[in-house]
């Protein structure tokens, strides 16, 4: 196994998606059949299963890992948990509303999307994708202005799901819902002043669940653009449920009734 010395960052990947890090995200970027993977990078100390088990799968690929001493690891992507493991990456690519709509055509079956209107935590929108890919959702919908993107952060806490589920950012939302509702597709927002409670709304039929920034909720056009709009019954003392709890919670009631 080659080991050198590499670089210090320029501390510009840590915003984007060519750098990789944490064991479950790099994996899963080496599962698909065409791996975006080109360098893989691993702390010296580290020759546990799961290492071995990176290894193989990037020797699958024709990728020689490098070992490094754990302190350049931690001067690449400063701040992260990187848990011994860095690759570097060609960038996922963006997807757009033509690819929604190309996305939506290809369907041969209900289309069940998640969309977030303005979530700007990176953390919270890897977890949306990791719980929209686990509930079947065709695609992740998001604004491109004052919203995440797939950061390195985002994809590794969507646990690969982001290498899987499309991620789809728009220009302008409103117009696009107003696509979707032409395609047929039921749009359901959530509010705590909704009157129409998770359990009574109808989530069977061609769907996309609609989903606010954390603290705001979605904003005023969005939630009037909506064919319904419900709530989410608790118990507690909470205010409102993490973004992607809600998410979780939303999409799994959608997949009970749609099962």
């Amino acid at each position: 196994m080659k080991r050198r010395r590499v670089a210090k960052s320029d501390g510009n990947s840590v915003t984007g998606n060519d750098l990789v890090f944490g064991l479950h995200a790099i994996q899963a970027a080496l599962e698909v059949p065409v791996t975006r993977v080109k360098e893989i990078w691993l702390a010296d100390e580290r020759e546990d299963s799961r290492i071995i088990s990176l290894i193989k799968s990037a020797e699958k690929h024709n990728i020689t890992p490098q070992k490094i001493a754990r302190e350049e690891l931690d001067e690449m992507v400063p701040d992260a948990r990187h848990q011994g493991a860095i690759a570097r990456c060609v960038p996922l690519g963006n997807l757009d509303e033509t690819d929604l709509f190309k996305l939506l055509d290809a369907l041969n079956e209900s289309p069940l999307l998640l969309i977030l209107d303005g979530v700007q935590d990176p953390h919270n929108l890897g977890a949306c994708m990791r719980t929209a890919e686990a509930a079947g959702a065709h695609a992740v919908i998001a604004p491109k202005d004052r919203a995440s993107s797939l950061t390195n952060t985002a994809l590794k806490v969507s646990s690969g799901a982001a290498e899987r589920l499309p991620f789809i950012q728009i220009t302008n939302l409103a117009r696009v819902l107003r696509e979707l509702q032409q395609r047929g597709i039921w749009l359901v927002g959530t509010s705590g002043e909704s009157e129409t409670s998770l359990y009574e709304a109808d989530l069977k039929g061609p769907l996309a669940i609609v989903l606010g920034a954390e603290g705001r909720g979605i904003r005023r056009l969005t939630r009037e653009t909506c064919d319904q709009v419900m709530y989410i019954p608790m118990k507690g003392e909470a205010e409102s449920l993490n973004v992607s709890v809600a998410a979780g919670v939303c999409l799994f009631e959608a997949m009970r009734q749609r099962t």
